[in-house]
């Protein structure tokens, strides 16, 4: 499954190139349009800029995390973690967009981050189950962190809500009782796509109201 996800992410930035942007209109994510558009929340996951630097970034992470999760966590479970920690990403970066009274509120978002992010925390929790050395992957969410919060154009809020989902779902999955592991690992998947639902419920109702009165 992970080199099915990087090559889904290489076709749809070669579409990206091909078609001047129309394909990226198309799939994005703003929280201005994620109310009535919700696929757009785990879409813009699979696009980038057109810059070949982001893709690769985050391509190489995948490609570094993605097989060794896979293998400890198995095909299902490795899914899930990567397509909520995606929309956990999107859903990060509508709840700390600051309102419809913000620049954010308005500002599309592309890119797998979030759900790198989400490998990152994940792979963190499976490394100290297993007991190996898991100060590499400390410094590297630290590095990737930072440079969220120091450089324009890199949307951090993504970046926490992925990673948030990651490590909840890694726990889950790395220290659930072996006699209780599918039932623990259904559960934990349920429960966070069921946050990240009310999560977002919760901001537009937020929203909404501010618009009302604003209008």
């Amino acid at each position: 499954m992970t080199f099915t996800i990087i090559g889904l992410c290489v076709v749809s930035w070669i579409l990206q190139l091909v078609t001047g942007g129309e394909w990226t209109r198309l799939w994005w994510f703003a929280p201005v349009i994620g109310e009535d558009e919700p696929y757009r929340f785990l879409t813009s996951a699979f696009l980038h800029s057109t810059s070949p630097v982001h893709i690769l970034f985050n391509m190489y992470a995948l490609w570094v995390t993605g097989p060794f999760l896979e293998q400890m966590l198995g095909r299902w479970r490795f899914v899930a973690l990567y397509l909520l920690s995606a929309i956990g990403g999107s859903v990060g970066y509508l709840v700390l967009a600051g309102g419809p009274t913000s620049e954010g509120w308005y500002q599309p978002v592309v890119g797998a981050s979030g759900a790198v992010f989400g490998l990152f925390g994940a792979i963190l929790l499976v490394l100290r189950r297993t007991g190996r050395n898991a100060m590499q992957i400390v410094v590297l969410i630290g590095i990737n962190f930072a440079i969220g919060l120091f450089f324009t154009g890199i949307a951090w809020q993504a970046h926490l809500g992925g990673l948030v989902v990651g490590l909840v779902l890694g726990a889950a999955y790395a220290y659930a009782p072996k006699e209780r592991r599918t039932v623990v690992s259904v559960g934990a998947t349920a429960v966070v796509a069921v946050a990240l639902v009310a999560a977002a419920w919760l901001t537009y109702a937020s929203a909404d109201q501010v618009g009302h009165l604003v209008g």
